[in-house]
């Protein structure tokens, strides 16, 4: 009889090998990285493949390849598993506000169309706007006006009581002591500073004018401590004649509306007094400044309880809950007292409260 020649069994090692090369390859691409799982798996095919060197026959071969491929795709699937759980973060983790909506280009007459509509909202939410200083002539509103620099016009209101009182016309307060004056004007901050510019404002009103404040922007200007924004102040609510007043309220609600970009008072008044009839300017003023600082607020605008969401660019800059929205009102808004100590009348019948003298408790 013939002997017949055991066949060689087909080596293991290389094919083994070149699976688990598989295995890393694709559990890499599935976690961007070769996680501990694919190693594991490697390493456990290699065991594999040294102990099938040890069994002669061929048969025993084709186990261990396949073996070999179940062990990477269990690599491969647990890989993806630790995968999942991120995916699974990243859909809990939406904004819980709505996002700023983008600027949307519009056409000169298409701003020009929208910019008239807030106007038209803001007075219908606003009848009562008025200037928040009070004043009973020209020269107490452009004294309080320059007092009103740095300060609110609360603390205003709260200290020229006490000035009128004492200096109630040019020619007093002109020759005033200026160290009695800074005591009367400290509460309102850099008191110094702005004794310096109402007495000098005084006396050039008495040498210059005849005592009287005068009704012309180029004069205003010229006096000390008195710019645009406070000429336009005195001249649209003492005199009756449209001007634009740029404070920090308006200059801030019209960048926000998209009405322009500008940042100098000057500019912003141009490119805004370009969108409006003049006769609509000083109404324009008080119904930017009212919401400003009732509801569109610097840090924390009330975007919830906004009457003119629908058109503003910036919606969402603020809180967006209704609820949570109103708790942000100021004023006659949120049921606290306004800045003037006597408001109009229009003011009080819509459920105005009139603000505290200086030093009420």
């Amino acid at each position: 009889m013939k002997t017949t020649k055991a066949t060689k069994p087909t080596p293991v090692k290389p094919v083994a090998k070149k699976v688990a090369k598989k295995a890393a390859k694709k559990a890499t691409a599935t976690t961007g990285k070769t996680t501990g799982v694919a190693k594991k798996a490697a390493a456990s095919i290699t065991k594999a493949s040294a102990a099938s060197k040890k069994e002669a026959p061929a048969k025993k071969a084709v186990p261990a390849k396949t073996a070999a491929k179940t062990a990477a795709k269990t690599a491969a699937k647990t890989a993806a598993k630790k995968a999942a759980p991120a995916k699974s973060v990243a859909k809990k983790a939406a904004p819980a506000q709505a996002a700023p909506k983008k600027a949307i280009a519009e056409s000169h007459a298409a701003l020009v169309r929208r910019a008239r509509r807030i106007n038209r909202e803001l007075a219908e939410v606003y009848p009562y706007a008025h200037p928040e200083l009070d004043f009973e002539n020209p020269f107490q509103l452009v004294i309080a006006t320059v007092l009103s620099a740095q300060t609110t016009d609360l603390r205003v209101n709260q200290t020229t009581p006490g000035l009128f009182a004492k200096y109630p016309t040019p020619e007093d307060l002109a020759a005033a002591n200026p160290e009695e004056v800074e005591e009367i004007l400290r509460p309102t901050g850099f008191f110094r500073a702005k004794t310096k510019s109402v007495i000098g404002l005084s006396k050039a009103l008495v040498e210059d004018f005849g005592g009287e404040v005068p009704g012309r922007l180029e004069d205003l200007v010229k006096l000390p401590g008195v710019g645009r924004k406070t000429a336009f102040v005195v001249l649209g609510n003492a005199f009756g004649r449209p001007g634009i007043t740029v404070d920090t309220h308006f200059g801030r609600l019209v960048r926000r509306w998209h009405w322009t970009d500008e940042t100098d008072p000057d500019k912003v008044e141009a490119a805004v007094g370009a969108l409006f009839p003049k006769s609509e300017w000083t109404m324009l003023s008080h119904h930017v400044i009212f919401h400003g600082r009732r509801i569109c607020h610097a840090r924390k605008p009330a975007c919830g309880a906004c009457p003119i969401a629908p058109l503003c660019p910036a919606y969402g800059e603020g809180e967006t809950d209704p609820e949570k929205a109103r708790k942000l009102l100021k004023y006659e808004k949120g049921g606290f007292p306004g800045q003037r100590l006597n408001p109009p009348q229009s003011y009080l019948d819509a459920g105005g409260i009139p603000a505290p003298p200086l030093g009420a408790g």
